[in-house]
């Protein structure tokens, strides 16, 4: 029972990253004016940040799906998780009034306390993977000694 929850976290996960991917994927230039608006990024950084961050989180979403490297995936998804609610609540704290930009780059949902809420139950969905004595269900498993 303990695995399937562990794998119910990382599909979770997983599949949060991967869609939160996509659009960024798609449209780079829309997104590093996203990041732009949160005013936390030097501008030489912007467009590499812009070009990174959705492929960090395409791979780090199919890691945690496919159950590769499941502990490294599940700390590096907390880890972006948690500096994604410092960017949070940096806006929040500065009132400014924009796009979180976290699943589409053309407005979507506005930078509030809710996201916050959101992220905190990702975060937390992000440690049984972490801390699962064993790999579980995934590719792990035939990697394995």
């Amino acid at each position: 029972m303990k695995d399937l929850f562990v794998l119910a976290c990382r599909l979770f996960v997983g599949g949060v990253f991967i869609y939160a991917s996509l659009d960024k994927l798609a449209h780079p230039q829309a997104f590093a004016e996203v990041i732009h608006h949160y005013r936390l990024t030097p501008y030489p950084l912007l467009h590499p940040s812009a070009h990174l961050l959705p492929i960090l989180e395409f791979v780090i979403g199919s890691a945690l799906i496919l159950g590769l490297g499941g502990r490294g995936a599940a700390l590096l998804a907390g880890t972006l998780t948690v500096v994604f609610m410092a960017a949070i609540t940096s806006a929040l704290v500065r009132n400014l009034d924009i796009s979180c930009g976290c699943f589409n780059t053309d407005g979507g949902h506005d930078v509030g306390l809710d996201l916050l809420w959101r992220d905190g139950i990702l975060l937390l969905m992000c440690l049984p993977p972490l801390l699962a004595p064993r790999p579980g269900f995934g590719l792990d498993r035939f990697f394995r000694k």
